[in-house]
C-alpha cells in the first residue's frame, strides 16, 4: 500500500488477485493432460514442451521458492527483534542475529518433519498462530486509527521514483499471491481433481483473501506512508498482546517455510537421500541435517546479508513469478488445448502472453533500478 497509495494499492490488490486466480485456474485445468495427473509443475511443463522446459521450469520454481523462504526467515527475524525491543530496547540484539536464530529454528523443524504430509497437527497450529496475528493486528490498528491525528497518504519519492515504484510494486503483488507450486499443493486432491481444485482456488481467492485485505487496509489506514513493512513495528498496545502476536508471527513463519521448501526437500530426498529405512533412521536423519541444513544456511546468510529484500522480491516476481505463473500458464494452455479452443480464445491467450511478458520486462527494469539506488543507502547485515 505504501508505494501505491489508497487508489493504486486497492486496485492493485484486487486486480493481482483476479489475474492470479485466472492463471491458477488454467494450471488446474491442465492438471490432467495426456491421460495422466501431473503432480509437479515441472512435470506438466516437461510433458507439454519436453525435457529442456522441465529443467527451465524447475529452475524458475527453485528461484521463486528460495526467495519465499528467504523472505520468511527475514520475517521471523523481524518478529524476534520486535519481541526483544518490547522488553529491552538497548540495541544489543540486532536484526542479523535474530535472522540467524530464526534460521536455526527453521532447520531444527525441518530435521523433525521428514515429509510434507507429516506436518499433520502443525497445520492446525499454523492456522491458530495466523488467527492470533490477524486479530491482534486488526484490533490494535483500528484502535490506533481511531485515535490518530491526520496522517500522510502521499506516495513517497520523486515523480520518477513513483513511476518505477508503481511498476515494481506490480511484481511484488504478483509474488505475494503466487508460489508456482499449485500442482504440488493439490497433489493428493480427491477426484474429480480439476473440479475440486477450482473450488479450492475460488475459496482461497474470495474468502481466503478477506483477512489479507483486512490487515492490509486497516494496517495502512492509521499510519499512512510511514507504515512499517512489518506491521507490528507500527502498532501500539499492551505489551502482552504484542508479545503474543510477535510469537505467533515467528512460529507461523517456521511452519510456512517448511511448506514452501517442501518441493526442494522432496526433490533432494527422492534423488539423493531417501532409502528404504525409516524416516528417522541414522541415514535419513543425517541426510536431512546435512542437505536441508545446508540449504537453510544459504537462505539464512542471504536473509542476514540483505534484510532489505523487497527490491529483490520485485526482481524475482518479474523474472520468475511472472513467467512461471502467468506467461507459462497461458502458453501451456494454448499449446495443450489448441485444437479445442476457438480463434478468439487463442488470440486472448496470445495477448496475455505478449502483454504479461512486456510487463515482466518493465518490472525487472524497475526492480534493478531500485536495487542500484538502495545499494548506496543500505549496508550489508543492516540492522533495520
Amino acid at each position: 500500500m505504501v508505494p501505491l497509495g489508497w487508489a493504486g494499492g486497492t486496485v492493485g490488490l484486487i486486480l493481482a488477485a483476479a489475474i492470479s486466480l485466472y492463471a491458477n485456474t488454467l494450471i488446474a485445468r491442465l492438471h490432467e493432460v495426456g491421460g495422466k495427473r501431473h503432480i509437479r509443475y515441472r512435470d506438466l511443463a516437461g510433458h507439454i514442451y519436453g525435457k529442456r522446459m522441465h529443467s527451465i521450469t524447475w529452475t524458475l520454481q527453485y528461484v521463486n521458492l528460495f526467495m519465499i523462504n528467504t523472505g520468511l526467515i527475514i520475517l521471523a527475524g523481524q518478529a524476534l527483534k520486535a519481541l526483544y525491543v518490547l522488553y529491552r530496547d538497548d540495541g544489543a540484539l540486532k536484526l542479523p542475529y535474530c535472522i540467524v536464530i530464526a534460521g536455526v529454528v527453521c532447520a531444527l523443524f525441518a530435521f523433525g518433519i521428514p515429509y510434507l504430509s507429516a506436518l499433520g497437527i502443525w497445520l492446525g497450529f499454523s492456522t491458530f498462530f495466523t488467527l492470533i496475528y490477524i486479530i491482534a493486528a486488526l484490533v490494535l490498528s483500528i484502535k490506533d486509527g481511531t485515535n490518530a491525528p491526520g496522517r500522510d497518504y502521499d506516495i513517497p519519492g520523486s515523480k520518477t521514483n513513483k513511476i518505477f515504484g508503481t511498476i515494481g510494486s506490480i511484481a511484488t503483488l504478483v509474488f505475494a499471491y503466487n508460489t508456482g507450486m499449485l500442482p504440488e499443493i493439490q497433489a493428493t486432491l480427491r477426484p474429480p481433481v480439476i473440479r475440486n481444485m477450482e473450488k479450492a482456488l475460488w475459496l482461497q481467492f474470495t474468502a481466503g483473501l478477506l483477512p489479507l485485505y483486512a490487515v492490509a487496509f486497516t494496517g495502512y489506514w492509521p499510519y499512512g506512508s510511514s507504515t512499517s513493512s512489518y506491521l507490528l513495528n507500527s502498532v501500539n498496545g499492551p505489551v502482552w498482546v504484542l508479545t503474543l502476536a510477535n510469537i505467533a508471527a515467528f512460529l507461523q513463519t517456521i511452519v510456512s517455510l517448511h511448506i514452501f521448501a517442501s518441493p526442494i526437500y522432496e526433490y533432494l530426498d527422492t534423488r539423493y537421500g531417501r532409502d528404504k529405512s525409516h524416516a528417522f533412521s541414522f541415514h535419513s536423519l543425517w541426510f536431512r541435517v546435512a542437505v536441508r541444513g545446508g540449504y537453510l544456511a544459504i537462505n539464512t546468510l542471504v536473509a542476514a546479508l540483505l534484510p532489505f529484500l523487497g527490491d529483490f522480491m520485485s526482481l524475482t516476481g518479474a523474472l520468475s513469478t511472472f513467467p512461471l505463473t502467468f506467461v507459462l500458464a497461458n502458453h501451456m494452455y494454448l499449446t495443450a488445448k489448441k485444437s479445442k479452443i476457438s480463434a478468439p480464445q487463442r488470440a486472448w491467450h496470445w495477448l496475455n502472453v505478449a502483454g504479461l511478458s512486456c510487463l515482466a520486462i518493465a518490472a525487472a527494469v524497475a526492480a534493478i533500478r531500485f536495487i542500484v539506488l538502495h545499494s548506496a543507502t543500505y549496508d550489508v547485515f543492516a540492522d533495520l
